[in-house]
This record gives structure tokens, sequence and C-alpha cells, in this order.
């Protein structure tokens, strides 16, 4: 019976359907179907007879279709990417209101064998209150990523500058929170008086300090990032959808040391901050300078590394590409050319729809760069080398090539000599 309810409600999809399942699935077909065509290209196979005898046209031909196909999968992939970040901020909204669940268990656990506390119930009540203020927050910012919303970048990437302060932050709201409302519900008293007493500055100092130079360096590496991108000294690219991996990660997947060492030492810092508050409720977490020191170094590794990131793409030469047993010759209208260089394809810009986009500027003729298949990949374009044609309508002399990235950076110049 259960199998036959299953079966129902798959029939009840339609082509037009835009729910998680439906979506993921159409991204999953898309990619499967991307991949058959580039190794069957790649094989020499689906040519048709009309295109198959000029290896240039089968060649343009090839690149025509698979660009059709790689922007179907892009297309698919956005589609994916939508519906998988907002089951993603549903279950960050779970996640908070599960472990204000956990800590009414290890509050109640505890208590078993010293008692109910005050301390215990201005606990629970900020994490409710906490685990509250989240929720309507996620939903106001539903359509955009729900919880994770201030997190994520304008790259649509987990931001790594954005997630470590966010985190001193909570841990902040919710270390104020457990003496304001023990202070509620207290009476004039040497109670009250140390409560007040763990709010003092000389307490509190590092952990303000961190908490500030965090947040200090997610505002000072957007301006470097929003700065060196419109001085086209930086090449950036929008993701899918976010992904936990990139905290972690650069642009392009690699693992990056400075974003692993920021993440790694606030984590650590931020543990002992928990620590010293579930010790000592009825104050904020009293930080060692030591530890806020650390922070500051981790912190000044980072932006240090945001802002030697990042390279213009550079033409070192332009040479005829020459097949075997064919002659030493110049360059003429219709022969292949290879551009020489680095930077063309920057990070994140390895999916086939970001290699379809790269432009050559002959002249005045803008060439789109072929996508050149071989099994499990292309072999045209790459970062350091392009191969284009010479397009009939340059005209002999003298003419300047300039690379244009899918990030829409324009390279340097180079000039080359065309003959008749």
């Amino acid at each position: 019976m259960f199998v036959a309810v299953q079966e129902m409600s798959r029939g009840t999809h339609t082509a037009a359907c835009a729910c998680d399942d439906c979506a993921r699935e159409g991204h999953r077909r898309a990619v499967a179907a991307f991949l058959e065509k580039r190794d069957e290209f790649a094989a020499g196979q689906g040519l048709p007879a009309a295109v198959a005898r000029s290896a240039g046209a089968s060649r343009q031909w090839v690149s025509d279709e698979l660009t059709l196909s790689a922007r179907t999968v892009a297309d698919r992939g956005r589609e994916a990417g939508h519906s998988w970040l907002y089951l993603l901020s549903r279950r960050a909204v779970l996640a908070v209101w599960i472990a204000a669940g956990v800590l009414l268990l290890v509050q109640v656990g505890t208590a078993l064998g010293t008692g109910w506390s005050t301390a215990r119930t201005a606990g629970l009540l900020a994490a409710l209150v906490l685990a509250a203020l989240l929720t309507v927050a996620a939903r106001a910012q539903t359509v955009r990523g729900g919880l994770l919303a201030p997190l994520v970048g304008e790259d649509n990437r987990l931001s790594t500058s954005k997630t470590v302060p966010s985190a001193w932050l909570v841990l902040t709201a919710f270390a104020t929170l457990l003496p304001a409302l023990r202070l509620a519900a207290s009476s004039p008293g040497p109670e009250r008086q140390a409560l007040y007493a763990g709010l003092a500055l000389d307490r509190a100092l590092p952990l303000l300090a961190v908490l500030s130079l965090t947040s200090v360096v997610a505002v000072v590496v957007r301006r470097v990032v929003c700065v060196r991108i419109m001085g086209q000294r930086l090449q950036k690219l929008p993701a899918d959808r976010p992904a936990g991996a990139d905290l972690l990660t650069d642009d392009a997947g690699r693992g990056s040391f400075p974003d692993t060492q920021y993440v790694l030492v606030s984590t650590v810092v931020l543990a002992f901050a928990a620590v010293s508050l579930a010790r000592f409720p009825d104050r904020l977490p009293q930080l060692p300078w030591a530890l806020a020191l650390l922070v500051a170094l981790s912190a000044a590794v980072y932006l240090a590394a945001k802002y030697a990131e990042g390279s213009r793409p550079l033409v070192l030469s332009v040479v005829r590409r020459r097949e075997p047993g064919d002659l030493d010759a110049a360059i003429r209208p219709g022969d292949d050319i290879e551009i020489r260089g680095v930077g063309f394809v920057p990070p994140g810009a390895q999916t086939p729809e970001m290699l379809a986009r790269l432009v050559v500027r002959v002249g005045a003729v803008h060439v789109h760069v072929p996508l050149v298949p071989v099994a499990g990949g292309f072999t045209n374009p790459s970062d350091a080398v392009l191969t284009v044609p010479v397009p009939a309508e340059v005209e002999p002399g003298r003419i300047e090539i300039q690379v244009v990235t899918a990030a829409g950076v324009e390279s340097n110049r180079c000039s080359i000599d065309v003959a008749e």
C-alpha cells in the first residue's frame, strides 16, 4: 500500500513542477545528457555529414552544441540551487530549535542531583528567545536563503568573513541574555550585585574586542573585494548555490589556507568561550587576552590574503598553430592561432557554461573560443592556452589580440601580423 501511495505521489509531478525533488532530478538529467554528448563528440561520433568533412566547421558545430547543452545544465543547476537553499534554510531553523531542545534535556539531566535553579530557567528562556528571534529573521529572508541569507556573499557562496563574526554575535547575544533574564527575576541584594559585576567592562573587553575585530574584518574584506573587482584586478563569478565547503575553500573549490586557519582558530576560541559561559552563566565569557590576540593574528592573515588574491588575464604571446605535417608559414585568415598567457579561466569558471563565455577580440572581430571536448573534459580553452581561428573578416596587416574572460575582465593587447 505504501508503494502505491508513493507511486501516486510521483505521478502528480508534471514537467513544469518546481518542487525540490524535481529540480534536483532535472539537474541530474541535464548533467548526464551533457556528459554523454561531450564524450560522444570526443569520440568523433554524432557529427552531421554536412560538417564532418571540414575540421573547422565540425569544431564550431560541436562547440555550439555543447554550449547550448551547458546552458541547460546551468539553468537546471540554478533551479536546484534555489530549492536547495530554501530546504537548507528550513533545516537551519530546525537545527536551532533542536539545539534549544538539547539544552533543555541537558538542564533537566543535570538538575536531577542538584535541583532546579533560577540560572537554569534563565538559560532555557534565553535559548528560546534567541531561537525565536532567529526564526523571525529567517522567515523575513525566506526567498534569499532564510537563516543563512546574512552569511551568503554577493557571489552566492557562504562567506567566511561573515560567518565568523556571526558566530561570535550569536554567542555574545546568548551570553548577554542570561544575566539580563536573571536580573529581571532577582531581588536587590548580593546576587544582583554579582550579576552586575559579571557585566563589567574589564571582564568583557577581550570578548568585545574579538567581536569588533571580526566584524571590522568582514566590512574591510567586502570593501577590498568590491574595489578590486571594479578595478579589474580580481575576477569573481557567482556559484550555483552556497555550500558549507565554501568556508574552507576558494572559488575554484580548492582548499584555502587563509580561510581554513581563520575558521579553525575562531572555532577553537569560540568553543573556549562557550565552555566558560557554561561554567559561569552569571557573567560574560572571560577570554584570556592571549586567545584574543590569537584571533587577531588569524584575522590579519586572512585579511592579507584577501589583499593579495586575484590577478588580471595576461597575454604573453600569440603564435600560429601548426598541425603535424603542415608547413611553417605566416598567420593568414582562416588559420588557427594559439594564445599563450595566464588567468584566462578564473576560479569558479571551470564549468562548461563559463568556458563557453570566453571571447577573443581579433582586431575588430569578436571570436568565441570553441569548446574542444576530450574524454573527461576539454582541451580548449584552458587557463594558459587558447586556440581560436583567425576570422575571414580580418584585414591583412597588423592587428591586436585581446582576451575577455567569463568574468568580463579584459587582458592586455598583443599585436600580430596577418599576411594576405
